[in-house]
């Protein structure tokens, strides 16, 4: 099990601590009412994207000897007009340097991470359940 923990830091601004203790801070933009001082959420959602696909990228070319010196990952998410502007499409875009690097490795490894190894895409593309519970607590 993974857990997350955010805490309301007034207005729309949320922090959060991770469990190697580094510091996350969501906000939104001014015109929705937010300080611009932090990430956006669904921004985050992108950036987990790309990472998880990104490690399992770098582990499996790896494990086939593959010589990359730099992988850069781009998500774009195209959102409905209207809330709650689910994500309809994301795109991924894989931008690899290496030595000879073999077109069809990268492609697998790309291939692997999507279907099988990353998390976060298969909960995107399954539209995983969401259980929510909540209590109040006495001042």
């Amino acid at each position: 099990m993974i857990e997350a923990k955010m805490k309301w830091a007034g207005g729309i601004k949320f922090e959060g601590k991770g469990a190697f203790g580094h510091t996350i801070v969501t906000d939104g933009s001014k015109k929705a009412g937010g300080g611009e001082d932090g990430y956006e959420p669904t921004e985050l959602m992108l950036f987990s994207i790309a990472s998880c696909t990104g490690v399992d990228v770098v582990m499996i070319l790896e494990k086939q000897r593959q010589k990359l010196t730099s992988l850069e990952i781009e998500v774009k998410a195209h959102q409905n007009d209207h809330y709650p502007k689910p994500f309809h499409t994301v795109e991924v875009k894989y931008i690899a340097r290496g030595e000879n690097l073999d077109e069809k490795k990268l492609a697998k490894a790309i291939e692997l991470s999507e279907s099988r190894y990353c998390s976060v895409s298969q909960t995107v593309v399954n539209q995983g359940k969401v259980v929510t519970s909540y209590e109040i607590l006495p001042e």
